[in-house]
């Protein structure tokens, strides 16, 4: 078993809510602080707080989006949104002023201390209390999106299913059942199309306010901000966008032209982009949730000891979530437990291949919490999104040379990774595409729906509108924006999966060159948590910070030339 940290600071048998907590935040704004020693201490101290809250909200979400049918688990989830959070807001805003006004500040170890500070800065500069009650509005309104999208399910023949669960069907041999079963999905989801589109639209324009109130023109610049994305510019996003257009796109059109030649088609529909050209039935890696596990771990193991030790402690502490079942919210997440040093894994597995790559993908991210759970603040442990998806991202590869635990038969696991490496590329036009459309959205507050149709069908179909022909299927085209529950419940947080997919591949390529050495690099870039910048991490993992023409071009011939070997 594992067993959060020993408490220093607050009892260790202390009741979450807003009267128990309050005299802690008060004794800490109120603390006299007269040394560099007291003010660590502080530091420390205020760390385990936050540490014990983020802990209690985490399980709160877990238990939420496993049953979004329960009010009770709801309700729960929502006093911490409107009861706790708010209530800590304006403490962390005195906290900050605090520690930046101490008089021992500048004698902490800068090194040690540059990046957190930085962050409080950045914190405080965009602090404002009239934002406090539209951030909790926010906060509830956007879990309304789960609540709709893990409500929705189809029949096929006689049976209910959820529609991750439906979307197996589409990779059958049978063309006429592929299409029957797309043409449900998207019927389904266009059932809630306007009362998604009203939701966005609420909170499109509470996102925009608390902008404005922040002193910003629009939300993107806000983001921008917000995030703490001090090491790039919506305009070099923008060339991001171009670059993936530009040398990665036509790599792409070419596998969906081999494609549509190997099912003799005329033309490719979208239900036919995700059945196997060699007419085979699709790849089944596994046979259940339990299996999937097991197999994972062993997976993990064969690469390093440690990698399989870390799922081992999860499933032994009950950690996983895997089956997909109705109510349950939709996707996929690792969620770090902050006191426990370890996460929670939640997914929606139907038995696919995808599965397979979305658990290595959250392993990675699993392994990421474990590797930063001894850092000493909190804070330090808060890795912005593209050093996180750096680890997922990262894993889904170097844990392709295992796969043989998956797959007992060569021919299946050489049609897996082939499938791999055209997803590694086909993520980062999908990328480019979502990022770009969050810019159009927010730089545009006053858009109405046909705006943003046509702003989204604009931006899509430069990068190959996943290079099947939408004709006779115009509003599911314009429709697409809304299976994607970052848009919804974290926006802006997007391009980092691009920017870490280009250093998940550099971190393969090191690995294929060297495994041991290629490991070693990207462990020890994980263990560094946010302690140093994005650029000094990717140094570490031995790959460069680079989402320039020149470095797309050059990694995605690498997986184009690992490809052709296949």
């Amino acid at each position: 078993m594992i067993y959060k940290k020993t408490r220093t600071y607050i009892p260790a048998s202390i009741e979450i809510k807003w009267e128990t907590l309050e005299p802690f935040f008060k004794e800490l704004c109120d603390r006299p602080i007269n040394s560099v020693e007291e003010l660590e201490k502080w530091l420390h101290d205020r760390s385990e707080l936050e540490a014990a809250v983020e802990e209690d909200f985490a399980w709160r979400y877990i238990r939420m989006t496993c049953d979004t049918t329960s009010e009770e688990l709801l309700q729960n989830f929502q006093y911490f949104a409107t009861e706790i959070e708010p209530k800590i807001a304006p403490f962390s805003n005195e906290l900050n002023k605090k520690l930046v006004a101490s008089e021992w500040v500048d004698k902490l170890d800068h090194k040690k201390y540059f990046i957190y500070l930085r962050g409080v800065k950045k914190s405080l500069e965009l602090f404002r209390e009239e934002n406090i009650p539209i951030q909790t509005e926010i906060q509830v309104e956007q879990q309304k999106y789960q609540s709709i999208t893990g409500s929705m399910s189809v029949h096929i023949g006689e049976k209910e299913f959820t529609l991750e669960q439906a979307s197996v069907f589409l990779k059958d041999t049978d063309r006429s059942k592929r299409q029957e079963v797309w043409e449900k999905i998207t019927a389904r989801r266009l059932q809630d199309k306007e009362q998604l589109n009203e939701l966005f639209d609420h909170l499109r324009s509470l996102r925009h306010k608390v902008a404005l109130n922040a002193g910003f023109e629009n939300f993107r610049d806000y983001m921008f901000q917000a995030l703490g994305r001090f090491d790039y510019t919506p305009q070099d996003c923008y060339a991001f966008h171009e670059a993936i257009q530009k040398e990665v796109v036509p790599i792409l059109r070419q596998q969906a032209e081999k494609r549509r030649e190997a099912l003799q088609l005329d033309a490719l529909k979208p239900w036919d982009m995700d059945v196997d050209i060699s007419g085979k039935p699709a790849l089944k890696p596994f046979n259940s949730g339990a299996e999937l596990i097991d197999k994972s771990i062993q997976c993990f193991t064969n690469i390093n000891s440690y990698l399989g030790e870390r799922l081992e402690i999860m499933k032994e502490n009950n950690l996983f979530d895997v089956e997909s079942r109705k109510g349950k919210a939709p996707g996929g997440y690792n969620y770090p437990l902050s006191e426990t040093g370890a996460p929670f894994i939640f997914m929606n597995s139907a038995n696919t291949f995808r599965d397979l790559t979305t658990m290595v993908h959250e392993g990675g991210h699993a392994v990421h919490t474990f590797l930063t759970a001894d850092l000493e603040l909190n804070d330090f442990k808060h890795c912005p999104s593209e050093v996180a998806e750096l680890a997922s991202m990262s894993m889904e590869l170097i844990s392709m040379d295992n796969w043989d635990v998956y797959f007992d038969n060569a021919e299946d696991l050489k049609r897996a990774k082939r499938d791999q490496l055209v997803d590694v590329l086909k993520t980062l036009p999908w990328v480019a595409v979502v990022d770009q459309f969050q810019h159009w959205i927010y730089t545009n507050p006053d858009h109405t729906d046909a705006d943003r149709t046509r702003a989204w069908i604009e931006i899509y179909e430069p990068f190959g509108e996943g290079f099947a022909d939408w004709s006779e299927h115009p509003e599911a085209e314009a429709n697409l924006w809304q299976k994607q529950l970052h848009i919804f419940e974290v926006p802006f947080y997007y391009i980092e999966y691009g920017m870490a997919q280009l250093g998940a591949i550099a971190v393969w390529k090191n690995y294929k060159e060297n495994p041991e050495k290629g490991l070693q690099q990207y462990l020890d870039a994980l263990k560094l948590g946010y302690t140093k910048t994005i650029k000094e991490i990717y140094e570490t993992a031995g790959i460069k910070f680079d989402f320039s023409a020149a470095y797309v071009k050059e990694l995605a011939e690498f997986v184009k030339s690992e490809m052709d070997k296949l």
